[in-house]
């Protein structure tokens, strides 16, 4: 967790927050304040179970205080934060003066609602966490898509089997079609010829009593 917060032109504190039972570590946040090089850095101080990290960019220094098992990572999400938030609202300060001439009462309650969040959910603020969310969740809809994929594949498999049934039962109609249709033709040719058998004979018999 996030116990204190500040963003500051150089060593002076321009808006801060902190936890109540915290409130040693704003003078050793600003000693460390005092010692931050002018040029952009980024660094961590360790001091007994807690990590002071900050930025420093463009004369400013966005800072905050996490407990060790935080880790570095998102702790420098939440200064990434703060300083996108501190430079869409507020202009550069370009001296110590006009930063002092600013009213930033409005870049405390920021703090302290930034901090709350992040506090009780890390993943609003971290762009990772956000990303393995969203990939999470699109793994989520991937997921259902194939099973939909599969589940049409099944239809698709069961029609084509339907088919087949339908293709194998024509064939076989087919097949009793032209078994019939022989059978029906050897019959017809068996009272053909045994129509014309018996008309010979017939004959024959007449030919005999005339002669």
């Amino acid at each position: 967790m996030i116990v204190l917060a500040l963003v500051a032109k150089g060593s002076h504190i321009l808006a801060e927050t902190h936890d109540p039972a915290h409130d040693r570590f704003l003078p050793a946040a600003q000693t460390i304040l005092s010692r931050i090089p002018p040029t952009s850095s980024k660094l961590s101080y360790a001091f007994e179970d807690w990590l002071f990290h900050y930025v420093a960019q463009d004369g400013m220094v966005y800072m905050a205080v996490a407990d060790t098992d935080t880790g570095r990572r998102i702790p420098f999400s939440f200064l990434a934060h703060v300083q996108k938030k501190f430079l869409s609202t507020f202009e550069l300060p370009e001296t110590d003066e006009s930063a002092t001439s600013t009213d930033y009462s409005s870049l405390t309650s920021t703090l302290s609602t930034l901090v709350k969040q992040f506090n009780a959910d890390p993943s609003a603020i971290d762009p990772i966490a956000q990303a393995k969310h969203e990939l999470a969740g699109a793994k989520d809809i991937m997921t259902q898509n194939v099973e939909q994929i599969l589940s049409r594949g099944e239809r698709i498999e069961l029609l084509m089997d339907r088919t087949d049934n339908a293709a194998n039962q024509s064939m076989a109609f087919r097949r009793r079609a032209v078994g019939l249709r022989r059978q029906m033709w050897w019959k017809n040719a068996k009272v053909m010829a045994l129509a014309g058998f018996s008309g010979v004979v017939f004959l024959v018999f007449l030919w005999g009593m005339f002669h």
